[in-house]
């Protein structure tokens, strides 16, 4: 496999976050294309609720467009959080960021495969940026 990013840089690093804290958001980008699948098929038309005992439990009326609108937004604000903050990290380098940090790729990959037009450490210190920006945005 490719290289693994240690999970925690020197504390003097100016993008310096806890290690679980890292590993927490890591996993979080790593939902991206779960959450880009599930906001293509929910398009809001004839879908059912799936679990009519929650309704119940709740004793409330069964909605499924306004259930169905909520978990779209749901997606959409992740994935735009996602993509707005590789954005912010270098706007040039932005599409290498998302597929690095949603995909899990490495830089070699990422070299070899996308043609990535910088070197390993700069590559690396806007990853690491990425996720002290997501860190900073996440609260």
């Amino acid at each position: 496999m490719g290289t693994n990013i240690r999970a925690e840089i020197s504390g003097s690093n100016r993008y310096w976050i806890e290690k679980h804290r890292y590993y927490e958001l890591k996993h979080f980008c790593l939902q991206y294309p779960i959450w880009k699948k599930a906001y293509g098929v929910l398009d809001g038309y004839g879908h059912k609720s799936i679990n009519l005992e929650v309704y119940e439990k709740a004793r409330r009326m069964s909605n499924p467009t306004a259930d169905c609108a909520e978990a779209r937004a749901y997606y959409s604000n992740r994935i735009e959080m996602v993509e707005r903050v590789s954005k912010q990290t270098d706007s040039g380098l932005s599409y290498y960021i998302l597929k690095g940090v949603t995909e899990g790729i490495s830089y070699d990959i990422l070299r070899l495969r996308y043609n990535i037009p910088c070197g390993k450490d700069m590559y690396y210190d806007l990853y690491r940026r990425f996720f002290w920006l997501l860190s900073e945005e996440r609260g």
